[in-house]
């Protein structure tokens, strides 16, 4: 995610810093984000907080979510100003530390908990009646406080580092574009530090998540619609979107931040320019977020169409949908109950509760 420097920054590092497409889409990207992005979460938080409240694991996770996206927008107007200055910082060297934590924690704990939630839905839809005792409250707050954690010891060694370099050569301070040798003692280290960025906060969340939504959608083919007015097909569509998104903006990213730390420390090459433009798609995703939130929760819905003045919704469309589209209820325990009812002792069998929401 950097380019870091021995002695001083080579001639890649130097043409990365002038080059005009980065001072341009960044800019104009992150510019796009915050726009959308602060006042759609803030509506969001707005609604799962006051209007829904912490009612279940998916929501609980969804809070934490639009948290996190709020928190990495708050931070873009100092990366806007950055870019458009030229890759100048002149904020000082603590709010260059704490913007660059603030901004790749938030990222990653986008990635965390969209896996978080992908592992719930598949639990609700696949193992409604197996997995009701683990899916409750208490296990998502306690996954919720493990991810910061783990996020806060990942990204430690960035705290702890002076994060802005004086660029003699084109007189400018940068921040976190060149890193200085010191801030970690040996190659040998440099290299477990991004491998552990790459592998533990990307890939491994990237492959549970891909299987999890994979095996939630196949469940749902095979799941006969129990109201037959359309909700296994809208549940089929709303998860290979959201799929579709976490795919899109966060692998192109780390897969280029893969091939260029290893060409980095290995071969002394650098591909920091193309990982600097795919951050904009990682960014994206604070945007796509609240739209998930309206697909996917009737209580959203009827929310933003009373704040935007439309009105109510039918009232048969209100009592067809208005269960979660990946309510394990209306989508899988159903079915597996009553394929399972004779084996079921009355007293031990789980009350599976409507519940608003969430993917």
């Amino acid at each position: 995610m950097m380019d870091m420097n021995m002695t001083r920054p080579d001639n890649a590092t130097l043409l990365m810093l002038q080059d005009p497409t980065i001072a341009v889409v960044l800019p104009v990207v992150y510019s796009l984000v915050a726009l959308v992005s602060i006042p759609g979460n803030l509506f969001s938080l707005w609604v799962l907080c006051r209007h829904i409240g912490p009612q279940s694991p998916s929501i609980i996770f969804m809070i934490n979510l639009s948290v996190t996206d709020l928190t990495l927008a708050s931070v873009l107007p100092f990366q806007i100003y950055y870019h458009c200055n030229g890759h100048h910082w002149v904020f000082g060297e603590l709010l260059c530390n704490v913007v660059t934590v603030a901004f790749y924690a938030n990222m990653y704990s986008s990635i965390l908990t969209m896996t978080c939630i992908s592992v719930d839905r598949f639990l609700g839809v696949v193992y409604p009646l197996a997995s009701a005792r683990w899916r409750r409250r208490r296990y998502a707050v306690a996954a919720c406080v493990a991810m910061w954690l783990l996020l806060l010891a990942a990204l430690s060694p960035l705290a702890r580092t002076d994060l802005t370099y004086e660029v003699e050569a084109l007189g400018i301070v940068t921040c976190f574009d060149v890193l200085k040798s010191t801030m970690l003692p040996s190659v040998a280290l440099w290299a477990v530090f991004l491998f552990t960025l790459f592998i533990v906060l990307f890939l491994i969340p990237f492959v549970v998540t891909v299987a999890c939504y994979t095996a939630t959608i196949l469940k749902l083919l095979r799941t006969p619609d129990p109201h037959g007015r359309g909700q296994r097909r809208r549940a089929v569509c709303l998860a290979a979107v959201v799929l579709l998104a976490f795919v899109t903006c966060f692998a192109p990213n780390n897969f280029v931040l893969l091939v260029h730390m290893v060409s980095r420390l290995f071969f002394g090459q650098s591909y920091y320019h193309v990982y600097k433009l795919t951050l904009c798609l990682s960014c994206l995703n604070n945007c796509l977020d609240p739209f998930v939130y309206y697909f996917a929760s009737r209580e959203f819905q009827l929310r933003l169409r009373d704040y935007l003045g439309y009105g109510r919704l039918p009232a048969d469309s209100l009592d067809a949908r208005r269960e979660s589209l990946f309510s394990a209820r209306t989508l899988s325990a159903r079915s597996t109950a009553s394929g399972h009812a004779d084996g079921l002792e009355g007293a031990g069998q789980p009350c599976l509760k409507r519940q608003e929401s969430l993917l």
